[in-house]
């Protein structure tokens, strides 16, 4: 045997082990799903039977007088909705329902055909067997809550019958509905007597449809699907339709929201209520509509509210400007309810007692307000709070109409209320708070001020009388007035005008003066009501003035005066003046012609001696020079003495005018002390000039202020001694300018100081008591003030202040003139 033959055996042994393989599982896998394959044809089989059987059920459900609906598992949400239940039966019996629900075609036809029914069923009277009343929504809740199976009779309101069993099929429901017409059953028969009974209950409901019919105002009645199935004739009338079945028929809803109405009425198994516009008869109008479930229907009517609505709105408006006058008063109000309860407070209530309107806003009892108003120590101290706190809120149980007396409250702050309370109209009490202690305050003041003025009049030597506006004496009189007209108090209290008069007609009886008074008193015209004074003389002799003076009441005031002394002495004098004119008059003429016959003569002396003392007549030796020096002295001093009274004359009389000019108060004070340089040098007087800051010109007569200089230092010459100093001073700074001659002499008594400046007032060194008052006449006339500083043993001090530029009313037409700043003294 070769090497390829135990291979090829091999081979052959493989390959048929293989096939032998393959056969016996081909046997095994036959045998294996013969089983299968008579399974198959046996579940074939089953198919075909349960599709004959539900063709069969489908034909039986088909024959069925009713409509049989199928869950396959309970609704999940049974109050608003019924699931999507499988419905059989024959195509009558779905027609019959749907007309038992009152249902339009398309609603038959759609997918939601059973929910519609039972929604049309769902709130009908049921009746059990037992004659239970109840409706097929109840039942149907606890069957799908609980599984109770049921059975009841449901009775529409025309009549017809339904009968409803709910029964649980494992984890299914099955509801069976049967209309006994479609059995060709007599429905009342088949119901019972509670069939029987139902029926008159229907028989009575439509007694009550037709009762309504006739009521005046519009009702209807809808279905469960919120349609119209019945409207009165008021309805049809409302909408505007001819007849009451065409408003069914046309479904015209005299308001939009009727159906929705009536589904919330039914859902809830309780009345709803609805006031809104609506257009009835051609009119808008304010309804109420009221809608009430009814043997599974609503019925509903509606009520004109218009003038009642109009009432509560123009109330409303009435409340809110109520209450917006109250929150522009000034005074505090606060409203409390019957309960006690604040419902209404003003801005001011809050202002006044300091109270946060979140505390106001959540409406607290009176007795938590007064407790709060106690801690912030709003109200008055009291030694009970307790029992006062019970007698405030006690004032609720008083009887309306009783006037409550008003209370002064004074508060700790020093404030004092007014407290004003009252039952309000609408129950509760309204209480009324103002601020009264500025006004008691005035009214203090006023009483204070009435016993001030009456004071004050008993203390007036003049009579004074106030009379009011109807002519009546006021209390507002003195005991003056009594007197002068010697008149009895009592008899005057209120007293009336002609009875005044009368009593005073004794002493003055001049009838028509009082009927005057008298209009000035009660007329009320503008022309009678002014100010008037006037002079009367009575009987006895006497001398009255008086006058009336209108006061801001209306009421007047007259005064009368006894000036019969003044009147004599008036006339005392004036004759005094008369005389003192007459006197002054002589005077001056005298004056005058002392002085124009006096110069004359002098001015002859004063040339003759000078003609001498300049050697004309030859020389004269040393004894003869001392007598002619005295002579042409004394001739000086006589003419300046002369001058200064004709200067004095001439401002007495206004005649004395300024020329002014521009003048530099240094350059007047040199020549002013050039003039007395050498008197002071044989005196023994240093002269010493203080004018640095009188450079700057200034408005005035320089002849003037030169005599005012000249008379000053003359002055001062007569009260230094031997080694005394006298200072001339000017300056011009801050507007006004400033003239001064100081010496460090004797100085002048203080008693002296004030008639130093007065006229013919001589000092202790002689002289005629013109010069100062010259000064001060001068320096006033340029519109200036002469002020004197002296010490006794100090010396004085003399200083004219004068303006810049001097006062126009006493200067010459001619003001531009040069200065005449070197001319001399007047001779």
């Amino acid at each position: 045997m070769t090497v390829a033959e135990p291979v090829q055996l091999a081979t052959l042994i493989v390959t048929g082990g293989a096939v032998a393989f393959a056969l016996s599982a081909a046997v095994w896998a036959h045998r294996l799903t013969a089983g299968a394959r008579r399974a198959r044809v046996e579940w074939r089989r089953r198919l075909i039977a349960a599709d004959d059987r539900a063709v069969r059920a489908e034909s039986v459900f088909a024959a069925h007088p009713g409509l049989v609906l199928v869950w396959d598992a309970p609704p999940r949400d049974e109050a608003s909705g019924w699931g999507e239940p499988a419905v059989h039966g024959s195509p009558a019996a779905l027609a019959s329902m749907v007309s038992f629900a009152d249902l339009s075609a398309g609603a038959a036809v759609s997918g939601g055909a059973a929910a519609e029914i039972l929604d049309g069923l769902a709130d009908f009277d049921a009746r059990t067997s037992g004659g239970e009343v109840t409706s097929l929504r109840v039942r149907m809740t606890a069957l799908i809550e609980a599984g109770q199976a049921f059975s009841v009779s449901i009775l529409s309101p025309s009549g017809r019958i339904i009968e409803a069993d709910g029964r649980p099929a494992g984890r299914r429901l099955v509801l069976w509905l049967t209309d006994p017409a479609i059995r060709g059953l007599d429905a009342a028969g088949n119901a019972g007597g509670v069939v029987t009974e139902d029926r008159g209950a229907a028989e009575e409901t439509l007694a009550l449809a037709e009762a309504l019919g006739r009521a005046p105002a519009p009702a209807w009645r809808m279905n469960a699907a919120g349609r119209l199935i019945w409207v009165n004739a008021a309805y049809s009338e409302a909408v505007e339709t001819e007849t009451p079945s065409a408003a069914v028929s046309e479904q015209v809803l005299l308001e939009p929201g009727l159906s929705d109405l009536a589904r919330e009425a039914l859902g809830g198994g309780q009345a709803r209520t609805l006031v809104r516009g609506a257009v009835a008869k051609g009119e808008r109008r304010i309804l109420r509509f009221m809608v009430y479930p009814i043997s599974g229907a609503a019925v509903g009517f509606a009520v004109d509210v218009t003038e009642g609505e109009e009432a509560k709105a123009a109330l409303k408006r009435f409340r809110q400007a109520h209450d917006e006058t109250l929150n522009h008063m000034a005074e505090a109000v606060a409203i409390f309810d019957r309960a006690k309860r604040l419902v209404f407070y003003n801005r001011a209530f809050a202002s006044l007692f300091d109270l946060e309107e979140a505390f106001l806003n959540e409406r607290p009892v009176h007795a938590a307000l007064l407790d709060r108003l106690r801690e912030k120590r709003r109200l008055p101290e009291q030694a009970d709070y307790t029992e006062w706190k019970r007698a405030e809120l006690a004032h609720y149980d008083a009887a309306p109409g009783v006037d409550q007396p008003d209370e002064l409250w004074p508060l700790p702050d020093g404030r004092t209320l007014r407290v004003a309370r009252q039952r309000h109209p609408l129950g509760g009490v309204l209480l009324i708070f103002e601020d009264m202690t500025d006004q008691l305050a005035l009214q203090a003041q006023y009483n204070t001020l009435i016993k001030v003025q009456r004071a004050t009049l008993d203390k007036l030597h003049e009579a004074v009388a106030v009379f009011s506006s109807d002519g009546r004496l006021t209390p507002l009189r003195n005991a003056a007035f009594e007197t002068l007209w010697a008149l009895e108090a009592d008899r005057l209290e209120n007293a009336p005008f002609d009875q005044v008069a009368e009593a005073c007609a004794d002493l003055f009886p001049d009838s028509t003066a009082w009927a005057d008074l008298k209009a000035r008193v009660t007329d009320p015209s503008p022309e009678a009501r002014k100010p008037v004074t006037g002079e009367i003389r009575r009987k006895d002799g006497s001398v009255l003035t008086f006058l009336t003076r209108p006061l801001p009441d209306g009421a007047t005031l007259i005064a009368w005066d006894d000036i019969t002394d003044s009147r004599r002495i008036e006339a005392a004098l004036l004759d005094r003046a008369e005389a003192l004119e007459a006197s002054e008059r002589i005077k001056s003429e005298f004056v005058e012609h002392v002085s124009y016959q006096l110069r004359t003569p002098l001015t002859t002396i004063h040339g003759y001696a000078d003609l001498l003392a300049g050697g004309f007549a030859g020389e004269l030796n040393e004894r003869q020079g001392e007598h002619m020096g005295a002579i042409q002295a004394a001739s000086a001093q006589l003419g300046k003495l002369i001058d200064d009274i004709l200067d004095i004359a001439a401002i007495d009389a206004g005649q004395l005018e300024l020329e002014l000019g521009d003048v530099r108060l240094g350059e007047v004070a040199a020549s002013a002390a050039d003039l007395i340089a050498t008197r002071a040098e044989h005196g023994g007087v240093k002269l010493s000039i203080v004018a640095g800051g009188a450079d700057e010109p200034i408005r005035a007569d320089g002849t003037r202020l030169k005599q005012v200089l000249y008379n000053l230092l003359t002055n001062a010459l007569d009260h230094v001694g031997v080694g005394g100093v006298i200072e001339i001073g000017a300056d011009v700074q801050d507007g006004e300018a400033r003239l001064w001659v100081a010496d460090d002499g004797e100085g002048i008594a203080p008693d002296r100081q004030a008639k130093i400046f007065e006229r013919f007032e001589r000092g202790e060194g002689g002289g005629a008591g013109l010069g100062l008052a010259l000064v001060n006449d001068i320096i006033r006339l340029h519109g200036g003030w002469v002020a004197l500083e002296s010490a006794p043993g100090e010396g004085a001090r003399v200083t004219c202040h004068l303006p810049v530029a001097a006062a126009p009313d006493h200067a010459a037409p001619e003001l531009d003139l040069p200065s005449r700043a070197g001319a001399g003294p007047s001779s």
